[in-house]
């Protein structure tokens, strides 16, 4: 090699700043993103990994001790006659849980949200609610694989079409009889039609065909697994119903003779129930209903606030094996006299105590993401979760929340993605509440989703002897304040699946 070549070689040293994920923020971020059901499937895969890991032992409702009162309280007993309104007057909401709602119309800025739990913009998928398998539809699925006779079927399908929106049936079975003779040219009595209808009630989601609000939440506590708690359940709402619907917990709690936390635990599973199943199967598509638990449970009150709470009901208490810490802690006491077969228990001891404790965190952080999140969600869209509307979500993508809540735009999309939310308005997966937006020449911004559900209506009240076109489309939209063209509005019918005006005929 040259002089010359020599002298050209240099020694260069560069210096990079990288940022690496650890091993636990990458498992937060893997627990964050699974849904309810799958996280339940993880904590049980640690368990069965990792001995360190246990379940707490405690059980608010274990101390029940009796379940009921000595002498159980008949509906008549319950009822104290000397006592005072003005005691319970502070908790009476007097809003029985299937009472219809109003649009309250307040401004949904700066609402405060209460919780019950401890960019670019993106191209996102809209998701389309009812187009793919009705409620109707499902319904007879599941009439399909049922044991009927063909009398039976045919009362069963004129059954069916007699739920209310809310999957209730409303008619007496004295009125269906009168009508399946007169309609269907049936001949069958109330009592025939009362066996095809619990038949129904068998069907899901539960409480599905139950003729009041209170037949439909016993059918839902009726599929619970046994257990103290079921049966106390039951109880309340056979005997104390008025004072579940009008919310006089204290006199509840007094009479059931319970404590705090106890009568906190049933109140809180009573208002999980479901008023309104057939709005839940409603805007469930493509899938069954058995797969969807939804994660957060959200309550919007009369007074226009609106609460929720994290469905952690079937998520184990979880904390690191006191046996492992004792041993960590006497190794560690002893290290310098350890034999090497103690120095390998001790590592063995240590690494499975570490693992329980930063398991333990992630599922921390992933109730604390979760909170925030849905809490700014309902903040940002409170006034749909006032009317149940859907006109009435505003414009939101990822990065709107991920500013309000501090949070990783990453974090926000693992949320969004695979939750689920039970409201009153029926049970919607967490991107429904996101859309894009345009802006108006005035400056006013509208969401993509309130104008999809204006093109909606607008189709479903067409003429269908003389459908519109999207230029007659596109004038009418404009004509009612959305101002957009006309190849946005083909793009919004076929995203909502509506075919093109010649084949709506």
């Amino acid at each position: 090699m040259s002089q010359q070549q020599i002298q050209e070689q240099k020694l260069t040293q560069q210096q990079k700043l990288a940022q690496s994920i650890t091993q636990q923020q990458l498992l937060q971020a893997q627990l964050t993103e699974l849904p309810i059901t799958q996280l339940l499937e993880r904590i049980n895969a640690e368990m069965d990994d990792n001995p360190a890991l246990e379940i707490s032992a405690d059980d608010p409702l274990d101390s029940l001790d009796p379940l009921y009162p000595q002498d159980p309280l008949s509906p008549q007993d319950s009822q104290d006659p000397q006592s005072s309104a003005d005691d319970y007057e502070r908790e009476e909401r007097q809003s029985a849980l299937d009472a219809a709602l109003e649009s309250i119309g307040r401004d949904d800025e700066d609402l405060p949200v209460y919780h019950g739990g401890i960019s670019n913009q993106e191209e996102r998928e809209d998701i389309v609610f009812g187009q793919t398998e009705s409620f109707i539809d499902q319904l007879k699925d599941q009439m399909n694989m049922a044991t009927l006779t063909e009398e039976q079927r045919h009362i069963m399908e004129y059954l069916i079409g007699s739920l209310d929106d809310d999957g209730l049936l409303r008619k007496s079975l004295s009125q269906l009889s009168d009508e399946l003779a007169i309609f269907q040219g049936i001949d069958v009595t109330p009592e025939q039609i009362e066996e095809v209808l619990l038949k129904l009630q068998e069907f899901d989601p539960a409480g599905i065909g139950a003729r009041s609000l209170q037949e439909c939440l016993l059918i839902q506590v009726a599929r619970r697994d046994p257990s103290r708690l079921k049966d106390l359940m039951d109880y309340t709402l056979r005997h104390h119903f008025e004072m579940f619907t009008k919310k006089h917990w204290s006199r509840l709690a007094k009479v059931l003779k319970l404590n705090d936390l106890q009568a906190e635990t049933l109140i809180t599973e009573l208002r999980r129930l479901n008023p309104k199943p057939g709005a839940s199967i409603s805007e469930t598509v493509g899938r069954s209903l058995q797969q969807i638990t939804p994660d957060f449970i959200v309550e919007t009150h009369d007074d226009g606030s609106v609460t929720f709470t994290l469905n952690n009901s079937e998520i184990p208490e979880l904390h690191v094996s006191q046996s492992f810490t004792d041993t960590l802690k006497e190794y560690q006491e002893n290290k310098d006299n350890m034999s090497r077969q103690m120095k390998e228990a001790l590592l063995y001891t240590r690494k499975k105590v570490n693992a329980a404790q930063g398991f333990i965190e992630a599922i921390r952080v992933r109730r604390h993401t979760l909170t925030v999140t849905m809490q700014a969600i309902i903040q940002w869209q409170h006034r749909f979760f006032e009317d149940g509307d859907e006109a009435s979500l505003r414009p939101m993508i990822l990065k709107d929340i991920a500013e309000r809540t501090g949070l990783d735009l990453s974090t926000i999309s693992r949320v969004s993605n695979s939750k689920y939310a039970q409201t009153r308005w029926g049970t919607f997966p967490l991107r429904y509440f996101f859309s894009d937006g345009i802006v108006t020449a005035d400056g006013e911004e509208l969401s993509t989703r309130e104008i999809k559900a204006v093109l909606r209506d607008i189709i479903d009240a067409e003429d269908k002897r003389k459908p519109l076109s999207d230029q007659e489309l596109q004038q009418m939209l404009s004509d009612k304040g959305y101002p957009i063209a006309r190849r946005t509005v083909a793009k919004y019918r076929e995203l909502l699946g509506i075919p093109i005006a010649r084949l709506r005929k």
